[in-house]
């Protein structure tokens, strides 16, 4: 079992939402921590017809059984009804809840109770590399980083049932969406767009429907926890720079599969964007778990000089390069932006293999760099 990172730091005593997507390992994760609780899994059919019909048993059932422990509700966005009874058992009782699911958009679009504020919000992602023992790179960019697919041998049938079956269907059902066949394909068009500017027009000529319909569908990802937005850093430009967002999917392995990608190699064609992606992944789960909750941005001038990631307020500009062998042309973008802005950090990651500085930039292995990010050296 892999040790996370995310370990609900500052919960003690609160009740607490635990958002992620499916197989993060979510129920794993609340197993170890709260092995005494009492459990409601409303995947379970029986368990779920019996509280969607009559949510008020749900409230009996606490009072005579588990007022004095720790109740999980796992896929609470199946029943948005019971958390009436659970905000009414929290004033009424103290009852400690930890409501755990993969997707709040139905709660949030139904305007159902969402506790009055009295439940801290927490979520889970795929892996990073410092919780997996013998961390395998060239695994991780080709099988993804949930749990069940990093591990397996052979993980297209896993993750191509993961797309079919939850990403496809459930997903499209729990939004409503009617053309099922254009959502498919705006999977696959996303997927081209993962890690690039997202232009909705071309994306909706792709799909066959309209730009307001695709950038429904990208709100839906997003609420779903599927992919999120990484928008344009734009504080004060001298020159003048793209204010259109990226977007990047929530794991790698899901991009891999729809772009129909051959095997990563170092060095490999498609190497150069998985690598990114998989640093995007690291930064957006350590601004996370680690508290520190700074935002990330992209740097890019009209005139297409770019920087890949912007960290917050601390203003650490870094640039992802996948060859072992960082060169001047590839430090072009961080000299351009910190002419602009007092930079704290300059970091280029790659695959070189050892540290380097030119002249205010760091040139880092990326394993080295993951590994100082974790230990709460990059961010101080």
């Amino acid at each position: 079992m892999f040790i996370r990172n995310q370990q609900l730091q500052g919960s003690e005593g609160e009740c607490l939402f635990l958002w992620g997507a499916r197989q993060t390992g979510k129920s794993t994760l609340l197993k170890s921590l709260f092995k005494d609780a009492l459990w409601f899994d409303l995947l379970k059919s029986d368990i779920f017809m019996r509280y969607q019909r009559d949510p008020a048993q749900f409230r009996e059932v606490i009072l005579a059984e588990g007022e004095d422990r720790v109740i999980i509700v796992d896929e609470i966005q199946k029943i948005p009804a019971l958390l009436d009874e659970i905000h009414w058992l929290i004033v009424n009782h103290r009852v400690k809840f930890i409501l755990s699911g993969s997707s709040p958009r139905k709660i949030l679009r139904s305007g159902a109770n969402l506790l009055g504020g009295r439940a801290l919000r927490y979520e889970l992602y795929p892996l990073s590399c410092s919780e997996i023992p013998q961390f395998d790179i060239i695994r991780a960019l080709n099988h993804g980083l949930l749990p069940r697919h990093y591990l397996s041998d052979n993980p297209k049938k896993l993750i191509d049932a993961y797309i079919g079956n939850y990403l496809r269907d459930e997903i499209a059902a729990e939004a409503k969406i009617r053309n099922i066949n254009a959502f498919g394909r705006f999977l696959e068009a996303a997927a081209f767009s993962n890690g690039e500017m997202v232009n909705f027009t071309n994306i909706a000529a792709d799909c066959g429907v309209s730009a307001i319909s695709v950038k429904e569908y990208f709100q839906i990802l997003e609420d779903t926890l599927i992919g999120r937005y990484v928008p344009s850093f734009q504080k004060k430009p001298k020159r003048r720079v793209i204010q259109a967002p990226k977007f990047y999917y929530f794991d790698i392995g899901i991009t891999n599969h729809l772009l129909k990608r051959g095997r990563i190699e170092m060095g490999s064609e498609s190497f150069g964007n998985a690598f990114e992606h998989f640093i995007y992944q690291e930064l957006y789960a350590h601004s996370n778990y680690s508290g520190e909750n700074y935002s990330i941005a992209y740097w890019r001038t009209t005139s297409q000089i770019e920087v890949d990631f912007i960290l917050g307020d601390h203003k650490i500009a870094i640039e992802v390069k996948g060859t072992d062998n960082v060169q001047s042309k590839h430090l072009k973008g961080l000299k351009a932006f910190s002419e602009e802005y007092s930079v704290e950090k300059q970091i280029v990651i790659s695959n070189d293999p050892m540290d380097r500085k030119v002249g205010d930039i760091m040139v880092m292995p990326w394993r080295k760099f993951l590994d100082r990010l974790w230990a709460g050296e990059i961010i101080s």
